[in-house]
């Protein structure tokens, strides 16, 4: 008999995925059942490599949700249409694997592997996901945003401004996200080195949210023809996946 994709918790996770959400609440929602179930999986030696990298997506999501009810954001119909769009193509990518369609893009496939094992540290398995997501996902959630409210990726603009925002929300999160994937003896060093970490790890997020903002730019200008916009969907896949596979070797365990 084969055993199902997600294992004990499979029927759930098919359940919870059949459900669209339409707003940032059931973003956040969905991702908080998500996580519920994924934490019952069977262990692998340290943890489930998919729960480390939802529950970071949990925290940032969570906190956009309460930047648009402060009203932090200049367009908040914006970031919440980007913030729908954005996470449609996760859940969209685990309806692929769990249907075991050889269309589930080969940036999460990496991820969804190491669930049968073998094991992968917490942190490198939540920046393979991060990875997916910002470098695969992101410029494809950005241009169906523009292209739904009739607008157009363009520097400098109201929504641009609401793009780097979520940088900041980054910055803050982060140092709290990364020592929670530490064990106690890596929380020793983390400490003696200072802010270094959270610095260069800010850093790269915000240098790689860039690049997903010029590769949506891209695949702006080519939405129309698709042939070309197919070989940045490979392109974009291919790279994502490469760093995804680097992240989760044994090289990549040094990022815990």
């Amino acid at each position: 008999m084969i055993e199902p994709v997600w294992g004990p918790v499979h029927r759930d996770i098919v359940d919870l995925l059949a459900d669209h959400p339409a707003d940032v609440p059931a973003v956040v929602d969905h991702l908080t059942k998500l996580q519920d179930m994924l934490v019952r999986l069977p262990p692998l030696e340290a943890s489930c490599p998919l729960a480390d990298f939802n529950r970071l997506y949990l925290t940032i999501t969570s906190s956009v949700l309460d930047g648009l009810y402060d009203d932090r954001f200049v367009d908040p119909v914006f970031l919440s249409r980007l913030d729908v769009e954005f996470a449609a193509r996760y859940f969209d990518a685990m309806r692929l694997w769990t249907d075991s369609s050889p269309g589930t893009p080969k940036a999460w496939s990496c991820l969804f592997e190491r669930m049968q094992g073998p094991d992968a540290r917490p942190l490198p398995s939540a920046a393979a996901g991060v990875n997916a997501h910002i470098n695969f996902d992101l410029p494809f959630a950005l241009v169906t945003t523009f292209d739904h409210l009739e607008s157009e990726p363009v520097d400098g603009s109201d929504q641009h401004h609401d793009y780097l925002e979520i940088n900041n929300i980054f910055a803050d999160k982060i140092p709290g996200l990364r020592r929670g994937y530490l064990e106690r003896w890596q929380l020793l060093i983390d400490m003696l080195n200072g802010d270094i970490d959270d610095w260069y790890q800010g850093e790269l997020v915000e240098y790689t949210r860039d690049v997903a903002w010029r590769n949506a730019q891209k695949i702006w200008r080519c939405r129309h023809d698709p042939d070309a916009r197919e070989c940045e969907r490979t392109r974009l896949d291919d790279n994502a996946a490469a760093l995804g596979r680097l992240l989760l070797s044994p090289l990549g365990a040094f990022l815990q």
